[in-house]
């Protein structure tokens, strides 16, 4: 499996993710946000293909691309469009849907699922065309953080950060672990390769199951115990409009939360010199960004929601700030003076 991921529109303005976990045999598409003109940067089929819109919350910047979005999805026939969200976005969907006259919709296929996650339910409204986008409310079901949706080759994750006085949803994307044939093993106790290594891996025999290596039958449990290595998956995570403090249990819980992520995308609004301004609008600062990154040990940070305020010398000196903290940042895009 692999996570292949796209930071959608430009430096100083709205900015979004695309996200495509490919399992070898499938592809599932998720977008987090949709900022004006962040869909520029994708094929109307990636639209499309989008199975999950995650937002994480409701200023114009995060959504004001959505009509784009749901011209081409509005009535998707071969499966439903998920919407996820803060508290409140059954309602925001709603009058989003309803903002259109709708007299040519009956026997149109479409299917809308919006959740809202709050701190301990996660609630969900259906939305069908051939209904004219008529809420159909469902009873909340509790939410035990931070899963809310899961899959056999990856799992979503969700956690609300401070912006505020509203909530920002801060999103992660984490592949199922990875188990492979260990092949110092396979030398050492002298099995020669062959289909039944499948079986071993697949995990699709019972342990208990027998099968055939070198003329005679072993339990498959007691060679996945010889030669399977399990190692972590890839995982993403999207970090946007929030701010915490270092020292506080909302810095010390995200930390814990984003150890170890592979990516981490995350917002970057001001320069560590413009602390004033990032702590009135509830943003980070590029030293804050770099210390998160480093004392959670991500793989690699890259930054993303950088104010328009600033020069393209700037946004690079912002990059060289947070990089003197966790050397491993970049910027997502090729930014010159010549914009």
């Amino acid at each position: 499996m692999s996570i292949e991921w796209q930071v959608l529109g430009r430096a100083g303005a709205d900015n979004a993710l695309h996200v495509v976990v490919d399992s070898g045999q499938s592809r599932e598409s998720l977008l987090f946000d949709c900022g004006e003109r962040c869909l520029d940067g994708l094929r109307a089929s990636e639209i499309q293909a989008v199975a999950h819109l995650c937002f994480s919350h409701f200023h114009m910047d995060h959504v004001a691309g959505f009509d784009g979005f749901f011209r081409l999805n509005y009535n998707r026939p071969d499966f439903p469009v998920g919407v996820w969200g803060p508290p409140g976005t059954v309602k925001v969907m709603e009058h989003r849907f309803q903002g259109f006259v709708w007299n040519l919709h009956t026997g149109q296929p479409g299917e809308w699922v919006v959740r809202e996650i709050g701190r301990e339910t996660i609630g969900t409204a259906r939305f069908y065309v051939d209904e004219a986008f008529a809420a159909q409310g469902q009873p909340g079901r509790p939410w035990h953080p931070p899963v809310v949706h899961r899959t056999e080759g990856w799992r979503l994750e969700a956690r609300l950060l401070p912006h505020g006085s509203i909530a920002s949803v801060a999103w992660r994307v984490v592949e199922a672990p990875k188990r492979n044939i260990d092949p110092n093993a396979l030398r050492k106790l002298g099995h020669l390769p062959g289909p039944w290594l499948k079986d071993v891996a697949d995990g699709d025999k019972a342990d208990g199951e027998p099968v055939e290596v070198g003329g005679r039958k072993v339990p498959v449990g007691e060679l996945r115990r010889e030669l399977l290595v399990t190692t972590p998956g890839e995982s993403i995570t999207w970090l946007t409009d929030f701010r915490v403090e270092p020292g506080t249990a909302e810095w010390d819980g995200l930390i814990s939360w984003l150890a170890g992520t592979t990516t981490l995308v995350c917002e970057c609004q001001y320069r560590a010199a413009d602390k004033a301004l990032a702590e009135k609008n509830a943003h980070m600062t590029t030293d804050l960004v770099g210390r998160l990154a480093a004392e959670a040990g991500v793989g690699r940070l890259v930054l993303q929601h950088l104010s328009r305020r600033y020069s393209v010398a700037e946004w690079l000196a912002m990059r060289d700030e947070a990089k003197a903290v966790f050397p491993r940042t970049e910027l997502p895009w090729e930014l010159r003076e010549d914009r």
